[in-house]
């Protein structure tokens, strides 16, 4: 079975945004870093709509019509993960023909109650259904369909992180197909950035702990690992992610109280309030701050 196919011709960065709502300044923000990132280190900038969950009428129209209002722009077509999906099958159907899978029928309520590996974060699948027989793999069929997860075992993984340097995380057996048949998130995101070109993940920095599972699980389908940086989230006053429903936190909403959300965000990087054409030849990655942005939604 071929291997869905890897772009050699370039090398890019991404934006993926999902299509669940509007864009709030968290969002925008890291995509106006992974934008920065990518054109000062002579890449394309790609556009992918990662429309495999939830997916709101309107959002991704909204989206794309925000980003570009701020000043973003991409490089050839968008991308949307749902045509992506016969690449996403003939990467299972190959990891599966390697015997790198295995159908697993567990309930997100047993693998949280399931005690986990010493290696791994508590949480973290435990290979209750690893070495099932074919005898209880259809008896369990019966009860449930199964999700289909890499075959990884125990094990580590490192990463390079442009901002958090050498970062190990364990492996554990990741789901490659949901039990509805759609493919995972931690499958989708690597065969579509290989199929794309894409050598450069800016993202927020919750998502580090996922990357060690991510690049390895790239090496076995024999694509390139990535540069990563892990950029800091934007908080809101209780400390937690922020949210739409913190206030005043879109496009939309911050131009109508008369406040610049562009300007709003170049402060929080210590840049001065330019265009993000404008701070290409102002943007040192090493300057960026470590730690996350605490934001309070104006009146």
């Amino acid at each position: 079975m071929n291997l869905p196919p890897v772009s050699t011709t370039s090398t890019a960065g991404r934006y993926a945004p999902s299509p669940s709502g509007d864009l709030h300044l968290g969002n925008l923000r890291t995509a106006l870093l992974a934008w920065l990132f990518a054109r000062t280190s002579g890449r394309a900038f790609l556009m992918r709509v990662e429309d495999l969950d939830r997916v709101r009428d309107g959002a991704e129209q909204r989206q794309l019509d925000d980003l570009r209002r701020l000043g973003i722009d991409w490089d050839g077509p968008l991308i949307r993960q749902s045509e992506q999906l016969a690449h996403h099958d003939d990467a299972i159907r190959t990891l599966t023909e390697q015997g790198r899978t295995f159908e697993c029928f567990c309930t997100r309520r047993e693998i949280l109650e399931a005690p986990s590996a010493p290696h791994l974060p508590p949480g973290a699948y435990p290979g209750t259904c690893r070495e099932l027989t074919a005898d209880q793999r259809a008896e369990r069929a019966r009860q449930r369909p199964p999700a289909v997860r890499l075959r990884a075992g125990a094990g580590e993984w490192t990463i390079h992180d442009l901002l958090h340097g050498d970062f190990t995380g364990g492996l554990d057996d990741v789901v490659l197909r949901r039990n509805d048949g759609v493919p995972a998130y931690n499958l989708a995101v690597v065969v579509d950035d290989a199929a794309q070109g894409v050598d450069q993940v800016v993202r927020g920095d919750d998502l580090l702990t996922s990357a060690p599972r991510q690049a390895h699980l790239a090496h076995l389908l024999g694509h390139p690992q990535p540069v990563y940086a892990h950029v800091p989230l934007v908080l809101n006053v209780q400390g937690r992610r922020l949210a739409k429903r913190d206030g005043a936190v879109t496009l939309r909403e911050l131009h109508e109280r008369g406040h610049d959300p562009l300007a709003l965000i170049t402060q929080s990087l210590g840049l001065p309030a330019l265009s993000p054409a404008d701070l290409l030849e102002r943007f040192d990655p090493s300057s960026l701050p470590r730690t996350p942005w605490v934001f309070t939604p104006p009146a």
